[in-house]
């Protein structure tokens, strides 16, 4: 697994909440920095994949066999 430079904790919240906490987190973050997201949120599963794929971040892994769910995101340009 990559090295991640910060941890997203939404956990307990539901979309469109944990998107907004996301998106407001991955503005601060730098070109090829790696964040961890933890979310409880089944939404999760499909609204950050598109939302990396709308807003140009790379979902490096997603695991989302049990709780809490985890994605890891890098900031592409």
């Amino acid at each position: 697994m990559k090295k991640k430079d910060k941890t997203i904790n939404v956990i307990g919240l539901r979309c469109p909440e944990t998107i907004m906490i996301i998106r407001k987190e991955l503005r601060k973050m730098k070109i090829n920095e790696i964040i961890m997201i933890l979310s409880d949120d089944p939404a999760t599963i499909r609204d950050i994949p598109k939302f990396c794929f709308f807003m140009k971040y790379k979902l490096l892994t997603c695991n989302i066999k049990q709780k809490p769910y985890k994605y890891l995101l890098k900031k592409k340009e």
